[in-house]
């Protein structure tokens, strides 16, 4: 995670580094390359999840050509929870303080936010081998309780996603009170 950080503060041209030497400065363009190093990473979380989510909507399709129909409602139920936790990912505010920088998120709490990314990271796998599992389970008296399972994974990533927010959000209640 630190390489997303570091890559974008290398990018830096040299009228930025002169200006992180002005006093004042150089918090401000800490902040500003946090933000880019959080979208970047959500980014990458978001398009290694869409694989997935197209995966799914695959396999919704063989089950239709193999004539499971009764299982594909619960297949785009999956599909859903992959969906919204894509979507969450990649509409959320992006970077480490908001409300107009009120809000500080200190070393302890962005070593949080970083076991989350590497948690979702982690999870994505998971979620393959749940495709994998769902798709080779077409036809056996398993593929009800792989849907269920991919359905399982979704939810956990929207609220592994959830909890890294709080670590932000949690952050602005405390400055606000």
């Amino acid at each position: 995670m630190s390489d997303l950080f570091g890559k974008v503060t290398e990018d830096q041209d040299v009228i930025r580094k002169l200006l992180s030497k002005v006093p004042g400065f150089s918090g401000y363009f800490e902040r500003q390359n946090r933000r880019a190093a959080d979208k970047m990473m959500r980014e990458v979380i978001a398009n290694r999840y869409e694989e997935q989510w197209k995966r799914i909507s695959e396999v919704q399709r063989e089950l239709i050509s193999q004539g499971e129909i009764r299982y594909v409602d619960d297949m785009e139920n999956a599909a859903i929870k992959v969906r919204q936790f894509i979507d969450r990912v990649r509409t959320a505010a992006y970077g480490y303080a908001g409300f107009f920088d009120a809000v500080k998120v200190n070393q302890e709490e962005l070593a949080q936010i970083y076991q989350y990314d590497l948690a979702l990271l982690d999870a994505v796998e998971e979620l393959k081998r749940g495709v994998d599992n769902a798709e080779a389970s077409i036809g056996t008296d398993g593929l009800p309780a792989a849907i269920r399972h991919l359905t399982s994974l979704g939810q956990q990533a929207v609220e592994t996603f959830n909890r890294r927010s709080e670590v932000i959000l949690g952050n602005t209640s405390a400055a606000q009170a």
